[in-house]
This record gives structure tokens, sequence and C-alpha cells, in this order.
């Protein structure tokens, strides 16, 4: 499997995968094992303590000058013993589980969001970011939870029915081999039920996922329903996926409560047998009184742990089922790589030639096909054209966002397969249509460009931008969050923000995709003359489908249908009279249109 060299080496089966994380904490987990061996071996011992006083009262003659604690002393040392070490071991392990759990968690997270950043944008467009934040938080929560499951659960049962038969096997052969029947019937049958019940929970998880999707989705667009007077509607539809989870929830429930028949059934029969099988053994004086209280007193050891045992089986499966899911989205080939001896790039001048370039998002659909084309150093490109053209695939392809199908695209005559692509990127600066803002401070998003960057730096380059006048108005100032993907700025603010993270920056090659389409007309042609200090000594390819805003560079490169059609500036294009004087005359208050069906 193709992995990016700098991202984490993780295995993509969910039982490597959980094996991998547990190796790296392998000393402490094997003291928790020890410690819940022992705490679950003396709290099985408690029936035996029970047994031993009896016996000692029974053997008692309470001769003249023997006081209580000389009578009972041994049994009254192995109970305190016992009991002490309940205590200790028990929270022993839970000490070391404070050290583990979290940091166990915090290692999942960091390595699976780690990996997932060497994944290519078609990977991102093809899964929401939501569901993969979620996925990388389900995944830690199950690693950890199974872990638990297995110590904390599955392991002090195994102790508790082995130590069981054991003290049973000394009291009495038929005891302890029916115990042990009894033991692989249980476990046997629970697991083949938690195995059919997976699939009953599964699908009531997909259920509630619905339900809370649909919630969202119409809590979301409440604006929508009130201004279309559909409020009914949407209660009526959220109805039928409320109706459709509760069925499924029923199904899920009702074979829960069939497993729970077999469970009381199957106890109530241990905890019968076991009592009547003592008593008559008692009876036939072949075990003492402290023998079948200790008897009697393990079947409701026993029959405690057996009841949760189906139970941890379903939750079990569910954990590794979160794992499975998340473990085969997350851990897949890294499509662009860098190659072994990859190179850091150095650009001087920034010319930019594609070279034979043949790109197709899938296969049989191709979007350029033999391109070949060559942006001068320091020259400043428009590129225009009906939507779906390949302006934007152009873009992507110089910033390695995808990797040509075939042929060559160079930056000062460098490969840029042939260089590391952080240092490709470093290069550029990309101002996007729409522009991605963390949930930080406005100072935070601006230092984005240029992390070293001084506050004076900041500022500087918001001024350049026209931000530092609305940033100054808010009451937090730089120190303003700006929400969730800039929710709490207007198009044009975020718009500003990212011109002025292109500032400070200060790369030698500048790529805008309808960088000023957010803003209004008195922003734009501010930041229009600030642009013309940005792109100063500079690359520049800028996208635009109001085409009056790149009617001053050197150069137009007109796209249709993945092709490179017409060549040249702006006044010798329109003099030809071909597409793009074409483009001019169908603008619409300054804007092209989608396609060329749209004008008719």
């Amino acid at each position: 499997m193709k992995i990016a060299k700098d991202a984490p080496q993780l295995p993509s089966s969910p039982l490597a995968f959980v094996l991998h994380f547990l190796k790296l904490y392998k000393i402490p987990l094997m003291g928790m094992f020890i410690l819940e061996f022992g705490q679950a071996a003396c709290q099985i011992m408690i029936p035996k303590a029970i047994r031993s006083f009896i016996e000692t009262a029974e053997k008692s003659n309470f001769a003249l000058g023997d006081s209580f604690f000389d009578q009972f002393k041994d049994p009254i040392l192995f109970f305190v013993y016992i009991s002490v070490g309940i205590l200790i071991f028990s929270r022993a392990s839970g000490s070391i589980l404070v050290m583990v759990g979290p940091s166990l968690r915090r290692k999942v997270r960091h390595q699976l969001y780690h990996y997932l950043q060497y994944h290519s944008q078609r990977y991102f467009t093809s899964h929401f970011s939501g569901s993969l934040a979620n996925r990388i938080s389900e995944v830690s929560m199950s690693v950890n939870h199974s872990l638990w499951t297995l110590m904390f659960d599955f392991w002090p049962t195994i102790v508790t029915f082995g130590f069981s038969f054991w003290l049973l096997m000394g009291v009495h052969a038929g005891l302890g081999y029916f115990l042990a029947g009894w033991i692989l019937f249980y476990i046997l049958v629970s697991y083949l039920l938690a195995l059919r019940c997976k699939n009953y929970a599964k699908n009531f998880a997909e259920a509630r996922s619905t339900v809370t999707g649909k919630i969202v989705d119409a809590v979301t667009n409440i604006l929508n329903s009130k201004l279309f007077t559909q409020l009914s509607f949407e209660r009526d539809h959220l109805k039928q996926y409320l109706d459709f989870e509760v069925d499924t929830a029923r199904r899920t429930f009702w074979f829960m409560e069939k497993m729970r028949w077999f469970q009381f059934s199957s106890t109530l029969t241990l905890q019968i047998f076991v009592f009547v099988y003592a008593l008559k053994l008692l009876f036939m004086k072949e075990i003492s009184v402290g023998a079948f209280s200790m008897a009697t007193s393990l079947s409701i050891f026993i029959i405690s742990d057996a009841r949760n045992l189906s139970r941890r089986f379903l939750e079990f499966f569910e954990y590794i089922g979160n794992i499975s899911e998340g473990v085969q989205i997350i851990i897949k080939p890294h499509e662009i790589l860098d190659i072994d001896q990859a190179s850091n790039m150095n650009v001087q001048k920034g010319e930019i030639t594609f070279k034979d370039v043949t790109f197709e998002y899938a296969e049989g659909k191709k979007v350029f096909e033999n391109l070949s084309v060559t942006i001068r150093a320091g020259e400043k490109v428009g590129l225009v054209g009906f939507s779906g053209s390949g302006k934007s695939t152009f873009l992507n392809l110089i910033m390695r966002f995808f990797d040509v199908t075939t042929g060559d695209i160079l930056i000062d005559g460098q490969s840029i397969k042939s260089v590391k692509q952080d240092s490709l990127r470093s290069y550029i600066s990309m101002i996007p249509q729409e522009p991605l803002l963390f949930h930080r401070t406005l100072m935070e998003n601006i230092r984005y460009g240029r992390p070293e960057a001084s506050d004076a730096e900041v500022i500087q380059a918001a001024q350049m931008a026209f931000a530092h006048e609305f940033i100054e108005d808010k009451p937090e100032k730089y120190n303003s969050m700006v929400g969730e993907r800039g929710i709490k700025l207007s198009g044009g603010q975020r718009q500003r923000i990212a011109i002025a993270r292109a500032f400070l920056k200060n790369a030698p090659i500048l790529l805008m995709d309808e960088a000023t389409s957010s803003l209004d007309s008195m922003t734009e042609k501010k930041i229009q003359s600030s642009l013309k200090k940005l792109i100063e000594n500079r690359t520049v390819i800028v996208i635009a489908h109001r085409l009056s805003t790149i009617s001053h560079l050197d150069r137009i490169l007109v796209f249709n249908e993945g092709k490179i059609v017409e060549d040249g500036s702006h006044e010798s294009l329109l003099k030809s009279q071909g597409h793009y004087a074409k483009l001019w005359n169908m603008q619409a208050g300054g804007f092209l249109p989608e396609s060329e069906e749209t004008v008719h």
C-alpha cells in the first residue's frame, strides 16, 4: 500500500491496528493484566473465607482461656488479606488506567489525523469533513473501550470462572464438572447471540444517525421552512424517520430481551442445580456446611459476572465494528506522494510550464489532453471560460492537489513531481473563491500565511488588504474569534482576511480564484489598488468571471472544454472576434453566465 513517507505507518486491519497502539503501552498494560488477575482472584476467594469461618466455628470448642481472636485468627487474617488485596489490586490498576487511558486515546487521534493529512484533494471531496472527524473520535474511543472491555470484563470473568471451577473441584468433582460444562455452554451461546444481535445494533445505530442528520438538516434550514410555510411538512418529514427509528429500536430491544431470557434462565438453572446438588451432598455428609456455603456463594458470584457477559460481547463487537469502519475509511493508500529522493524546490523566477499534460478526474473523463502552455516569470495571466472548462483544475494541478495522468508541470525547470509538496506550496500563495478560515482569532487566521510573522507584520498585511478598519471596529479587535469557517464575518470580510494572508506569505507565485467576487464595488476598487502592489514582481494567475477585473493583465488564456482556444492580451483578443470577444459580449452585469446555454 502506497503511504506518504512522513505519515505514520498504520495497519489497515482492525486487530493489527489495535495491537499497533497496545504495543506502545505494553509494560503498563501488562501491569494492569496482572493486577486485574489479582483483584479477580481475591474477589472470588471471599466464599472460601466464609467457608473457613464456618468450619472453624464447627470445630471450635471455645476452651476456657481461648479468646475469640485465638479461635478465628487464621480465617480473620485470610479475610483481611483478600479484602486488602481487592483494594490494592483494583486501585493500582485504576491508577494505571488514569495514566494510560487518555494518553492512548490522544495517541490514536493524533496518528489518525497525521495519516489523514496526506490524503489527496480527491479524497476530501469524496468524504464529509464532519464524518471524518467523527470517525477519528469513534476509533480512538473504541480502541480504549475495547481494551477496557477485555481488561476489566472478559479477563476478570475468565479468572472468576477458572477459580470457581478450581474451588468447586476441591469441594466435589461433580460440582466442578457441572460448572465447567455450564460455563462452556453459556459462553458459546452468548457469543452466538451477540453475533446475531450485532446486525440489529448496527441497523439501530444507522437509524439513529440518519435521524440526527435529518434533524440537523431541518434545523439548519429552519429559515427556509418559515419562508415557504413548510413547518408542518418538515415535522411530518421527520416523523417518517422517527417512526423508522422506533421500529428498528423495537426489533433490536426485542432480540436483546430474548438474550436476557437466555441469561436469566441459564443462571437460574446454575443457581438451583448448585444449591440442590450441594444440599444433597451435605445431607449425605459428603461435604461440610462450610463447603455448602462456599458452593452456593460461588454460584452467586458467577451469576453476577455471567449476566454481564452477553452485554459485554455486544459492546465489544460494536467497538470492533467502529474501529473496522474507521480504519477502512481512513487507512487507505495515499494518492499524491513525494518520490523517495524528493528535493526542496527553489523558485527564483516563477516560470510555469505545462508540458503535454493529460489529466482525468476519473477513468475516461479527461479534463485536459496534451495541454502545453508556458507562463513566463513575472507574467500576469487571466483564465476565462465557462464553468467546467478547466480553469480551477489548472490551478489545482499547479498546487499538485492532483497528479497529472501523463505529461509534466515545471516551475523554473523543476518538475513538481520531483520536489516535496510542502516546498512546492511554500512558494505559492492562493486566494480561493471561498476563503478557508479556522475557528480561531483574526490574528491567528492572518498569521497562518507566515506563522513566524510578528503582530506588526500581521497588522500591516491587514491594512494592505483593507481589513484593518473592520477588525478595529470589533470589541476584541485582532483577538476576535471568526466562528466556524468564518461564519461571524461577512463574505467580503472573509475574502479580505484571505487576501491579507496572501500579502503576509509574500510568495513569488500568486494564484487567485475569484479573489474579489464577494466584495462590494467600493471595497473591490480599494483592494484592486492593493492587489497591484501584491502582484508586482510575481507570477500571477487569476480566474475571473467578471472579465473587467482581468482586462488589464499581460495575457489572457481562454478555456473551452479543457482546451486553451485563445491566448493573448485583452485588446488583441477582442480584435480577433473569437471566443473571448463572444464571452465579453455575453456578460450580464459584468459577469459571465455559467454556460452558453444559460444565455438562451
